[in-house]
């Protein structure tokens, strides 16, 4: 029988019997669809067959195959990656709180909701249901196969929401106000969804943070689809890549990314900042690019909040082991492959006349990586006649020394309420700062207000170009990149070409 310290909820497919956790319901690990393996491997997500009894909903479901990371990857078993987790402050049916359903990131590569950095427990306490969920990532996910459906990885968050629109409800959580959040490779995804024709009417808002600009042709996801299997001595089809088991792939886009290089004549740009995987305009699930979805009206019915943070790259140059090393040959290479316009590399040096030499290579690469795709989508978003709130993390953490500033991933942290739990947690310092505390109320203050009326706290963005800097000193100002945003004005984020 269910108790009050472990709570059950009846969803559309069975029981599902979670645990109290500081005065909120918490549930881990429901299965959304069914385990994509066997005759449903490369497949679409299929819906998760009912049960009777009362299922445990007290541990996260394994992780989808992944590469190890920074030590962060998971360990689990089993194949039931297709799972999500719920935290609730009020199981009434009648309660109506907005709900916001957090995509993790890791570049397409690694991530999983099971991560302490994710847990939803201080955002639910802020009067809102917090979904997180986990969902095909690298080759399973996004590995472009004849036969098998583009962008399952993005298929299986459809169906995650769509798990949440009929189930919701009975956690406490209102249908109708559903956010869809991600960052990083997350922020990649929900800016795909909203050029996704599945996702429509899934959910109300979106926040995006950090959008990565990395979107394929068909032409260059086949092309890394034939080096992965050429990688596994196999044909590139779905025949033969069907018999090489999951737990294998994974190493196979490390290879890749580890000789990416190999390939910079016929891949271009993704070989400078190794990105073997990304959501492919297929022109099926994924018709078009987000930018160019937007300016033609695809999301001008849901509210948009998106940001970056000022010194996206840092953390990368630091993971490459070039921070503080930058040579002019690297500037240089950078500058040259990434800056928009035959003549991008001398506009930069012309734009940024006292900057060094690894100033403007974490300016080129922060700018083409994040920066300007996540201004470009504000501005599409006006264009196609929607309305985006447009923010910037500029706090410069503490943590590590102080030398990775407002970094990417820094958000992350600050939006949960985990400052000390997670290997995002490094970024803050230990202990935590009052000013730590402080902006991490901010931006969660935010975002829950967000999801509850779609407005953060300050005027959408416009001609004025309004911006919620978040530092020690909150401000609405004139957009704080003005220079990168004049470099990169005329550009236009497609989908990526294969080159030869």
């Amino acid at each position: 029988m269910p108790s009050e310290s472990e709570p059950e909820v009846r969803t559309v497919s069975g029981v599902v019997r979670g645990r109290r956790e500081a005065g909120r319901a918490v549930f881990r690990g429901i299965s959304y669809a069914e385990p994509p393996v066997g005759d449903l491997r490369f497949a679409a997500p299929q819906p998760v067959r009912g049960w009777d009894g009362v299922r445990q909903a007290l541990a996260f479901g394994p992780p989808p195959p992944q590469p190890g990371a920074f030590g962060t990857s998971p360990r689990g078993t089993g194949d039931d990656w297709l799972t999500l987790n719920v935290w609730t402050p009020d199981l009434d049916p009648a309660a109506g709180l907005p709900v916001l359903v957090w995509i993790p990131g890791g570049g397409y590569l690694v991530g999983c909701s099971g991560l302490p950095e994710y847990d939803g427990g201080h955002l639910a306490a802020g009067g809102t249901v917090v979904v997180t969920l986990n969902y095909r990532l690298g080759f399973e996910g996004f590995g472009q196969l004849d036969g098998a459906p583009a962008n399952r990885g993005l298929l299986d968050q459809v169906a995650a929401l769509e798990w949440v629109r009929d189930n919701i409800r009975a956690f406490g959580g209102d249908p109708d106000r559903v956010t869809v959040v991600g960052q990083s490779a997350g922020g990649g995804s929900v800016a795909a969804l909203l050029a996704v024709p599945r996702a429509a009417g899934l959910f109300r808002r979106a926040v995006a943070q950090s959008v990565p600009g990395t979107f394929f042709s068909p032409g260059l996801a086949a092309d890394v689809t034939a080096a992965c299997a050429a990688e596994l001595g196999v044909r590139p089809t779905l025949a033969d890549l069907s018999t090489v088991p999951p737990d294998r792939l994974p190493a196979v886009g490390q290879a890749i990314s580890a000789g990416i290089v190999r390939w910079r004549e016929r891949w271009g740009s993704i070989t400078h900042r190794p990105i073997p995987f990304a959501p492919v305009v297929d022109g099926d699930v994924l018709p078009a690019t987000p930018w160019r979805a937007l300016v033609d009206g695809a999301a001008r019915d849901v509210d948009l909040l998106v940001g970056h943070t000022r010194d996206e790259h840092r953390l990368f140059s630091l993971l490459d082991g070039v921070l503080g090393q930058v040579t002019p040959e690297q500037t240089g290479t950078a500058l040259r492959m990434l800056a928009p316009g035959p003549d991008g590399a001398r506009r930069y040096r012309e734009a940024f006349p006292d900057a060094t030499d690894e100033q403007l290579y974490e300016l080129v690469n922060a700018d083409w990586l994040f920066r300007m795709p996540s201004l470009h989508l504000a501005e599409a978003q006006l264009a196609g006649c929607g309305r985006a709130h447009l923010y910037e993390l500029t706090w410069a953490a503490p943590g590590l020394g102080g030398a990775l500033g407002a970094c990417h991933g820094l958000d992350v942290p600050l939006v949960f309420g985990n400052l000390t739990s997670g290997q995002p947690a490094m970024l803050i310092g230990d202990p935590p700062p009052a000013a730590a505390h402080e902006l991490s109320g901010q931006l969660r203050g935010a975002w829950t207000a967000f999801a509850a009326t779609g407005d953060p706290g300050w005027p959408a963005y416009d001609a004025g170009r309004g911006t919620r800097v978040f530092d020690e000193r909150p401000a609405v100002v004139a957009y704080p990149e003005e220079t990168s945003r004049l470099l990169w004005r005329d550009h236009t984020f497609a989908a990526l070409p294969l080159l030869a």
